[in-house]
């Protein structure tokens, strides 16, 4: 089994790009545009137009990110308040509507990361360079600001243009490993004048925030996706991204982001794109769930309950918690975007235990985020909407297709580099978590490393969550397949 020809994950993974339908690669039209494009950004102080590039903004984000698309800054405020600035690359200022380059980016709606290789959705030198909110460059940005009472809840503020300045490229494990105290104060951190003061605030802000939505029913999910670490181009293992109090920081702040974002064009009056995730329809199956863990959930759908429920699990069975997040997930159905009308009801937002949500904050990576941008500019300047009702509803579907596509992608190119991961150890017995047993075959995940296949021999009567043991039969990286025999 050592002389097996090598396998081209990237070719896969754009295999998978073109059968999903995106294209993979720039046009010659967007390609024209970023050769043409001028270093100086077009910066005119004064009007509509603040300069803050005096505060201490900072970002957190993967190692390897250069697609920055927000940074942060908070102060203290009267009576245990917080105020918060959250600064998003203005990415239209460099991707007009309509452009060359906007319309390759609508078409593929977003950045797709299969650890293999990464499709940006507009090239390098917008998203990593130019529209990138990069430490020591100067850039425009729509600024998003709130406040956080003490009680967790917040109060929208103002949103307006301006010029920032990164003064900090922090990173999710340092961070997190600081704020969880595995760790020292990163280096940044410390060199930076003020900077750990700044980061201590923002993560009692964050903390305040979480606890107001877990109270209101904010799902404690945990699912595990495995990452491909490849090295050389050799895959040298399967690495899951573990969740932690920068990540939970950065996710808390971009929630009162995007609902300050949707509360800011309702008061304008204009139309927008609702990320959305429906009361779930299959709430049964969910309660059957905890039924087979010796819990009850109400008959009706219940977010309090359900959250209640997860997090008791979490506490009793961590191994098998990222199993039962995923059944969950599932259950409850995929977010999707829906237009939004002034005067309709919103759907909300299940998951997050919010109304009015949007997705507002990641325009380098997500074209609904620039759409977005594109009305609150629009109200800033007093211009008119920039799109019809009608334009919205279509591409929200097309992006609601868009973001289920990139899942399909990134899913299959980690199975694909599973596959090549375990390709030397046909034979060999692992133990496993039963994570899905129907009529459509029963799976598992493989506990080192976390990879997922189906057991082809000795399914029968196997229930999820069990745990057992399984002899690797075969695998296919080109269609994705690891196989398994049940052995105890």
């Amino acid at each position: 089994m050592q002389d097996q020809p090598p396998v081209n994950l990237k070719g896969i993974a754009w295999t998978a790009m073109q059968q999903y339908g995106f294209a993979p690669a720039f046009p010659p039209a967007v390609l024209r545009e970023v050769s043409a494009l001028s270093e100086k950004a077009p910066f005119d102080p004064g009007g509509n137009l603040r300069d803050l590039r005096s505060l201490l903004w900072s970002s957190i984000d993967n190692h390897d990110s250069m697609d920055l698309d927000q940074i942060e800054v908070c102060e203290e405020g009267q009576g245990g308040e917080i105020h918060v600035r959250v600064a998003i690359a203005d990415v239209d200022s460099r991707v007009p509507k309509d452009s060359a380059t906007d319309r390759h980016a609508a078409h593929n709606g977003t950045s797709v990361y299969t650890g293999v290789t990464t499709f940006p959705m507009l090239p390098d030198r917008f998203s990593a360079d130019l529209t990138s909110l990069l430490p020591g460059r100067e850039r425009l940005a729509i600024v998003i600001e709130y406040t956080v009472l003490p009680d967790g809840s917040t109060r929208p503020g103002e949103i307006y243009r301006a010029i920032v300045a990164n003064h900090a490229k922090l990173v999710y494990e340092e961070v997190g490993d600081w704020l969880e105290g595995k760790g020292p104060v990163p280096s940044t951190v410390a060199e930076t004048p003020g900077l750990e003061e700044q980061i201590l605030l923002q993560h009692e802000a964050a903390v305040r925030m979480r606890r107001r939505r877990t109270e209101r029913g904010a799902l404690a999910l945990e699912t595990i996706e495995a990452e491909p670490l490849v090295v050389d181009g050799q895959v040298r293992g399967l690495v899951v991204q573990e969740q932690n109090l920068a990540r939970c920081l950065i996710e808390e702040f971009m929630v009162a982001a995007n609902g300050t974002i949707t509360a800011f064009l309702n008061g304008a009056g204009l139309p927008m794109i609702h990320r959305v995730v429906r009361t779930p329809k299959n709430w049964d199956g969910i309660v059957r769930e905890a039924a087979d863990r010796g819990e009850a959930l109400p008959a009706e759908p219940d977010a309090r309950a359900l959250t209640r429920f997860l997090l008791r699990q979490k506490t009793a069975d961590p191994d098998r918690f990222p199993d039962l997040s995923l059944t969950v997930v599932k259950l409850m159905g995929a977010g999707e975007y829906v237009a939004f009308r002034p005067g309709d009801q919103p759907i909300g937002h299940f998951a997050l235990a919010v109304t009015d949500y949007t997705h507002g904050t990641a325009p380098n990576r997500r074209y609904v985020d620039i759409i977005i941008q594109r009305l609150i500019k629009s109200v800033i300047e007093g211009d008119e909407c920039p799109y019809t009702g009608e334009e919205l509803d279509d591409l929200a579907l097309h992006l609601t297709d868009r973001d289920k596509a990139s899942q399909k992608v990134e899913r299959f190119v980690r199975k694909a580099a599973a596959a090549v991961l375990l390709r030397e150890r046909i034979g060999e017995t692992f133990e496993a978590f039963v994570t899905g047993a129907s009529e459509k075959g029963t799976y598992v995940r493989l506990i080192d490393p976390p990879a997922e296949g189906k057991v082809v021999l000795g399914e029968q009567g196997l229930r999820v969550g069990q745990r057992i043991l399984v002899r690797l039969l075969s695998t296919d990286p080109y269609n994705g397949f690891i196989d398994f025999a049940r052995t105890r």
